[in-house]
């Protein structure tokens, strides 16, 4: 029959209830029930201990759940609620459901038993033991509170542990790192276990902020904790296992008793660390183990606001990957974390703000991430910076760029720059090493020991990586400064719109700052300047049979342009591969399967050539031929100004007359100078293919020409560098070809000019037939109409006419008004003699000579001479009719005479 607790004991019951209850009683639960079962269990009737063992169990449930780890030992075993580990055959648990020692009787003997425990941060830890001995440093307990090992005897174990006994009979804190003596943090009270009968209760705290306090109780009854000390140590943040381990002689195998093993988390989980992994990803570190479910949880984190993760990756048992679907921004972010739980089931209270600044790792830059967005060339006069050529860097990525190493080059010399970062959307201004201090005061600033020296008129200035990759070019030139007064210098270059790097002269200008510039600043002349205009072909040439080269007026997408299906020939001929020539990807070199035939025109086709901003062509297309050998005399001399009007500038005028198509790179323009040919020019580097009856117009300053000449073809000028000097009483123009002959050679004298001209300044010598030689007779002054004629036909050019007769007068009727219509007449003669010599002589109605024309002149088979209407002292003749007198003398004393009618008209 079941026994009833007697009444006095229920009401004792029912008072350790109330206790329970109470906020107060907190850790006192342990030793309340130790003292409760010694009390009360061992004294009363074995039947009612059964039923007292349930009421134990309920009193104690709130204090079980909050504890990560409780083991009393009350089920009589250690093998599972929870599991030990170790040397298990040397531990049993006694009559008093205590953990006891029961190794081998072998002086030295280490026993260790173990059981799984990742409390390590925020945590306390509580356990009684007794050590019925003598301590000694061979005998003695480490209670290990934290061990990442669940063999406590490896040299390799990395935890804290409790000591108990050793040489000076204390209870001290120690750390034990991997392979290492263990260090004393806290070192106990000595002979506080230094009885033969020692009973100890132990807490040791540690705090989120990692701060130890050790305690004992030497009643062991969990009411009596005196302080051992504190210490602040955070070098092992992680656990796996919590347990004990022995050490003794033989006489002690059994004297270690261990009961009432406590655990407790009742502390949030805390973010230790953040660490940005790339612009888009988060490691965050945790100080102890979290939930997965809700680690895993995107919506429990926030970036800056409003940016969820997509992915939310528990890597870890106190680490969470976050990766999100967009960069960080530059600078300060904030990260906010909710209703993440430890595995004890504590949660956030409060969402965790984390404030993190990132800046990207620093890289080399690609192709167009670092800008050359401004140029100081020309420094003087200095307007209102220090006179010192610069150039200015600007980052326009949202990468941190590393410029170690980056090699910047102009057209003879390269630097290389330093060790510096440019940040995103930061600018720099490079100048040389002397010269940063003058430059701080504007911004960021890097010195180099060579600055390669700024051009005035301008040059190609070039970024590469340290392995030769292009970064950035730009081809600059004075003209881009768009203004003659800031052209003379003390003013910078600037690039108008820096999101539209690759384009030319119509994205940048002279600076508008009244200091001249703004060196490590943005520019001053910066404004919305988009490229929304598609590539356009400017010509195709040949430079050998195999191959073509495109010329584009802008830079193109090099990756696109190089594809072969955007190109074809006609007639046709296969394409074998494509380059695209850098550094300005403006010109695409086609190489052919099958060789060009000379004197043939062929079509090229571009198709859908896309430039650097993205715009996307319609067919272009250009013709072009393989180029011949030249033969003196092919390319002539046909126009040439010497003479310009003030603040012009001279300018010849070339002719292809052949039925070749001639390449004129390297050929140069010369004059003469004590009889021999020199001041050489070269009149093209890069190769020009002249086609049958093109004209091509050199001049160092083409802007002029067209401004002074309105109908000037624009496509027909060509910029030398400079012109060999023409002087305006007289000179020679001389054309080398590529091969060292002379292409054609023209002496003129001011007194060429028709004299009836009041000012011949401005005014050109046309050549008047094309098949003509280049001496005085074949050339005229240009038109009063036009003054000069570039780029396009002769004002006086005239057809060759084909005498049917010795001599034939044409036209039969001219008007010497300088109209550029018939102001001249010619005679002209075809003979099939040689050796004949002609005299002419003009007369007017009455038979009154007024004009010897020509005296003496050797004939060739055909040709002409020309009369401008004027008489021998210059004035101009009257309206009427005139009779051209000529006397042909043969080598045998033969002679011939004719008359031949000629009629000077005028406007009436």
């Amino acid at each position: 029959m079941k026994q009833t607790l007697p009444q006095s004991f229920a009401q004792k019951i029912n008072s350790l209830i109330a206790a329970f209850a109470s906020k107060s009683f907190r850790y006192a639960s342990i030793s309340s029930r130790k003292f409760l079962r010694h009390t009360y269990l061992e004294s009363i009737k074995p039947a009612y201990k059964s039923d007292l063992a349930g009421v134990f169990i309920l009193l104690l449930l709130p204090f079980l759940a909050a504890a990560q780890l409780q083991e009393t030992f009350s089920d009589g075993n250690f093998t599972h609620n929870p599991t030990w580990s170790g040397d298990a055959g040397s531990f049993t648990i006694n009559p008093q459901n205590q953990l006891q020692s029961a190794g081998p009787a072998v002086t030295g003997t280490i026993l260790q038993l173990t059981t799984p425990s990742q409390a390590a941060v925020g945590t306390t830890w509580e356990f009684w033991a007794n050590l019925r001995l003598a301590t000694s440093a061979s005998n003695y307990t480490d209670v290990y509170l934290i061990s990442d090992k669940q063999d406590l005897k490896a040299p390799d174990v990395n935890g804290y542990f409790v000591r108990i006994g050793n040489t000076a009979d204390e209870v001290s804190l120690y750390r034990k790192d991997a392979g290492k003596a263990a260090v004393m943090l806290i070192n106990g009270q000595d002979k506080t276990v230094a009885t033969s009968n020692n009973v100890v209760r132990v807490r040791v705290t540690r705090s989120i902020h990692h701060e130890w306090e050790l305690s004992i109780d030497v009643s062991g009854t969990g009411q009596s904790y005196m302080s051992q000390g504190t210490a602040t140590d955070a070098t092992h943040k992680r656990s796996l296992y919590f347990g004990v381990l022995l050490r003794y002689t033989s006489a002690n195998s059994q004297r270690f008793y261990f009961d009432d093993f406590s655990i407790t988390d009742t502390q949030p989980p805390v973010l230790e660390e953040l660490q940005t992994v790339n612009p888009q990803e988060l490691i965050l570190r945790f100080n102890e183990p979290l939930q997965p479910e809700q680690a895993q949880r995107i919506t429990n984190y926030t970036l800056n606001g409003s940016i969820n993760p997509i992915v939310a990756e528990f890597t870890g048992e106190a680490t969470v990957r976050l990766v999100f679907g967009q960069s960080f921004s530059t600078g300060t972010n904030e990260l906010r974390i909710n209703n993440l739980q430890d595995l004890y089931g504590n949660s956030l209270a409060t969402p965790i703000l984390s404030s993190f600044s990132f800046i990207p790792p620093a890289v080399l830059p690609g192709y167009n991430e670092l800008l050359i967005t401004e140029i100081m060339a020309d420094e003087n006069p200095a307007v209102g910076l220090p006179a010192q050529e610069y150039i200015e860097l600007y980052n326009p990525t949202s990468k941190v760029l590393r410029l170690q190493g980056i090699r910047y080059s102009d057209a003879t010399s390269t630097a290389i720059l330093p060790d510096v970062q440019l940040l995103p959307k930061e600018y720099a201004v490079v100048v040389p090493n002397s010269q940063v201090q003058q430059f701080s005061q504007f911004g960021k600033v890097i010195g180099i020991s060579n600055f390669p020296s700024l051009n005035n008129s301008g040059e190609l200035l070039q970024l590469r990586q340290p392995n030769g990759s292009l970064i950035y070019a730009v081809n600059y030139a004075d003209t881009w400064y768009k203004d003659n007064a800031k052209r003379e210098g003390g003013w910078s270059l600037e690039m108008i719109d820096v999101t539209n790097p690759c384009a030319g002269i119509e994205n940048w200008t002279a600076s508008t700052d009244p200091r001249g510039g703004t060196p490590a600043q943005p520019n001053a002349a910066a404004t919305f300047n988009p490229d929304n205009t598609p590539p356009i072909l400017l010509d195709a040439i040949t430079t050998s049979p195999d191959r073509v080269i495109l010329r584009f007026n802008e830079r193109l997408d090099s990756t696109q342009a190089a594809s072969i299906t955007h190109y074809s020939i006609s007639p046709s001929i296969n394409i074998a591969s494509v380059q695209v020539q850098g550094p300005l990807f403006t010109e695409v070199i086609l190489i052919l399967a099958s060789p060009l035939q000379e004197r043939q025109l062929y079509t090229l086709t571009a198709q859908s050539i896309t430039d650097c901003a993205g715009n996307r062509s319609q067919p272009l297309t250009a013709t072009f031929a393989l180029p011949s050998a030249p033969a003196p005399g092919d390319v002539v001399i046909n126009e040439i100004l010497f003479n310009p009007r003030p603040g012009g500038v001279d300018f010849v005028e070339l002719v292809n007359r052949s039925d070749k198509y001639i390449n004129l790179k390297g050929w140069q323009l010369a004059n003469v100078s004590n009889d021999s040919v020199s001041n050489l020019r070269s009149i093209t580097a890069a190769p020009y293919v002249l086609a049958p009856g093109q004209y091509v117009v050199l001049t160092s300053n083409p802007e002029n020409i067209t401004a002074n000449y309105p109908a000037s073809r624009e496509e027909t000028l060509l910029r030398m560098s400079s012109l060999p000097s023409y002087p305006d009483d007289a000179g020679t123009v001389v054309v080398v070809q590529s091969d060292g002959k002379v292409a054609d050679r023209f002496s003129y004298e001011e007194r060429m000019h028709f004299e009836l001209l009041d000012d011949v300044n401005g005014i050109s010598l046309e050549r008047v037939r094309l098949e003509g030689p280049s001496t005085a007779s074949n050339f005229h002054s240009a038109a009063t109409t036009v003054f000069a004629t570039p780029g396009y036909k002769n004002s006086q050019s005239q057809v060759g006419v084909q005498a049917q007769r010795v001599f034939e007068i044409s036209p039969k009727v001219f008007s010497p008004d300088g109209d550029g219509y018939e102001d001249f007449a010619t005679i002209n003669y075809r003979t099939d003699k040689t050796g004949l010599v002609a005299n002419i002589t003009v007369f007017d109605a009455q038979g009154r000579e007024i004009r010897k024309l020509v005296r003496n002149e050797l004939l060739e088979a055909n040709g002409f001479f020309r009369w401008d209407g004027l008489r021998e002292d210059g004035a101009k003749a009257n309206i009427g009719y005139y009779i051209f007198y000529i006397e042909l003398f043969g080598l045998n004393g033969e002679k011939s005479e004719f008359r031949e009618k000629v009629v000077v008209g005028g406007r009436f």
